[in-house]
């Protein structure tokens, strides 16, 4: 008798009815509370440690392994392949590419510098991006065999990745040196 309707009618196939001001507010009580644990409970699971992932990037037979941060506004594709880019701080990749490229690379953008072995020039890339401080920018990028994503205990490998090589520092804190996209 507490929770029946009044006067029940049916419109567009929908039973409504008439309900007295206390269910009403019992009612709004309740989604209020409900809502107020689940704000809490997903706020409890995302924190900032959500936001990084471990990377093992992987080129002929060299491994090196970065830290990198999760970035939801690094969208990079490589134009011609549609492959994704994750972006790597220059001076971490110096265990996995040749010296001569990685100190030229922006002469290698502004055309200033040929590479002479074809090996690695097959693997160029060059990347159109748009940023906050930067409307038109180039990005080279490096074809490398494999990475191996590392994010909350579970490993995914993903193959033929483009990595972009930035020039400058990404966390002053050096908490991590590369941006991945979430598609990876």
């Amino acid at each position: 008798y507490f929770v029946k309707p009044q006067n029940i009618f049916i419109r567009n196939g929908v039973l409504t009815g008439t309900y007295p001001i206390k269910i009403a507010l019992l009612g709004v009580i309740i989604g209020f509370v409900i809502i107020t644990i689940a704000f809490k409970n997903f706020k409890g699971k995302f924190s900032k440690r959500d936001m990084f992932c471990n990377l093992q990037l992987n080129f002929k037979e060299r491994k090196i392994n970065i830290n990198a941060m999760i970035d939801t506004g690094n969208l990079l594709k490589e134009p011609i392949t549609g492959k994704s880019v994750v972006v790597v701080e220059k001076e971490e990749l110096y265990e996995l590419l040749p010296k001569s490229i990685l100190e030229e690379s922006e002469n290698i953008i502004n055309g200033k510098s040929e590479i002479e072995n074809i090996e690695y020039a097959e693997k160029l890339k060059l990347i159109p991006f748009t940023s906050l401080g930067k409307e038109n920018g180039l990005l080279l990028g490096f074809k490398i065999d494999s990475i191996i994503v590392e994010y909350d205990d579970n490993l995914k490998q993903v193959n033929d990745v483009i990595v972009g090589i930035y020039d400058k520092v990404l966390s002053k804190s050096k908490t991590y040196t590369s941006l991945i996209g979430l598609d990876l």
